[in-house]
């Protein structure tokens, strides 16, 4: 006979908070804000039982609550809850991240957010970024330069690949000329007929984003904190035993100055090759002949931590407007990366084989422990049996931003001084 337990959450989802406890202690993180930890905890269900699987995302939207509900996974690890950061006063159908968490636990799925216990952590989400920074490209690192007029009209494509969507803008060529075209006979008593407006077609690059897929030094070349540099926490956070070094953000140090260009290039061979991201450099200057030699790097939205740090470049998620435009006056360069964009690699780059391992013995921990109390029913009996473990990152999670390139234009503007 099955029994349903309205008190208890299913022995694995145990052994998946344990394990994310392990790796990232909640004591890690800023709890003046933050809501860290076992935000949604289902009851065990056993008629419905879920897979011993853990589905990892940087956000909870409806499209990756759907997609946890049709693997049955057990747990979702978000790295963030956003309406769950704040006090709610109910739960309604009405409000999106509500609804996915009223689907969720319908379905028995628990959700588990270590958010920023995981950027404070020593080779947590900051280490990872301060890796991909002081990277190395093999010899000679590419020699990025910013086009000039010519370059960008030169590399103009003369075909699509099909993958472009084009956009049709109207331009009236003939007003205010003073000439009649055959097509403007007026009759009497009807309408001037319109004259033809020539189209000028400009063809846009459909919205992309980083890849999903893990660093592979195989195919991306990047050898991760291989530059000779020293490394320190921007704000520490102790007390925590057995995490010596933790706090949030990280400054960094190169031996040698580094080119902008090639600390760009290694972001984004770092982070999931986007088309693009945001630069922001002091007015006067021009991007290749800027040579970096400190670097403060801080997930996310990085102002609160990168503010009054004395570095050469500001590596983060996002800055406001006039946060970035400090930095430039005061002859800082910036890189963003559209906030969820600096996150998100770290789960399918470190967070997934890092969980693996520990859940795997975590679970079998806990089987043990939950086979010794004796007197289960048989649906848990059935549940502890149960050896499989998988961690495996969403593939609907993505941030709300796609970079979209003007491809059959010339440029317009001026290349970046």
């Amino acid at each position: 006979m099955s029994t349903y337990t309205t008190d208890r959450a299913s022995p694995f989802t145990r052994a998946v908070i344990s394990s994310m406890r392990k790796l990232y202690p909640e004591a890690l993180a800023d709890k003046s804000w933050d809501n860290t930890g076992l935000l949604l905890e289902a009851p065990f269900d056993p008629i419905r039982r879920q897979m011993n699987s853990v589905l990892l995302t940087i956000d909870l939207t409806k499209a990756v609550a759907d997609e946890a509900i049709q693997r049955k996974d057990c747990v979702v690890v978000a790295y963030r809850t956003q309406d769950l950061q704040r006090g709610l006063k109910s739960l309604t159908l009405s409000d999106y991240q509500q609804q996915s968490l009223l689907r969720l636990a319908l379905e028995g799925i628990s959700v588990y957010s270590p958010h920023t216990a995981v950027d404070a952590a020593p080779g947590g989400l900051a280490d990872w970024l301060a890796d991909i920074v002081t990277g190395h490209l093999p010899d000679p690192e590419p020699a990025t330069h910013t086009a000039n007029q010519k370059e960008a009209e030169e590399t103009i494509p003369e075909e699509t690949n099909g993958n472009e969507e084009t956009i049709q803008e109207e331009v009236d060529g003939n007003e205010g000329s003073g000439v009649q075209t055959p097509t403007e006979q007026p009759t009497e008593g009807k309408k001037k007929p319109q004259r033809p407006r020539p189209i000028m077609r400009r063809t846009y690059s459909k919205p992309t984003y980083p890849t999903h897929q893990p660093v592979d030094v195989s195919e991306t070349d990047l050898k991760t904190s291989s530059v000779d540099h020293t490394r320190s926490v921007i704000s520490p956070v102790t007390g925590v035993e057995g995490f010596e070094g933790a706090g949030m953000g990280r400054l960094i140090t190169f031996s040698e100055p580094q080119p902008l260009t090639h600390l760009v290039e290694r972001i984004a061979h770092g982070v999931g090759s986007p088309k693009g991201f945001p630069l922001a450099i002091p007015q006067g200057k021009q991007v290749e002949d800027i040579q970096i030699r400190s670097v403060g790097v801080s997930a996310g939205s990085g102002h609160s931590v990168l503010k009054g740090v004395k570095a050469d470049l500001l590596f983060t998620g996002e800055l406001s407007h006039h946060e970035a435009l400090a930095a430039t006056e005061k002859g800082q360069c910036v890189i963003t990366l559209f906030h969820s964009n600096s996150e998100r690699g770290f789960l399918s780059s470190v967070l997934k084989d890092k969980l693996t391992k520990t859940l795997k013995e975590e679970w079998e921990r806990i089987r043990k422990e939950v086979a010794e109390e004796g007197n289960l029913t048989e649906d848990w009996e059935d549940a502890v049996k149960d050896e499989d473990v998988l961690v495996e990152c969403s593939q609907q999670d993505r941030d709300p931003y796609g970079v979209v390139i003007l491809e059959s234009s010339k440029q317009e503007g001026k290349p970046m001084r």
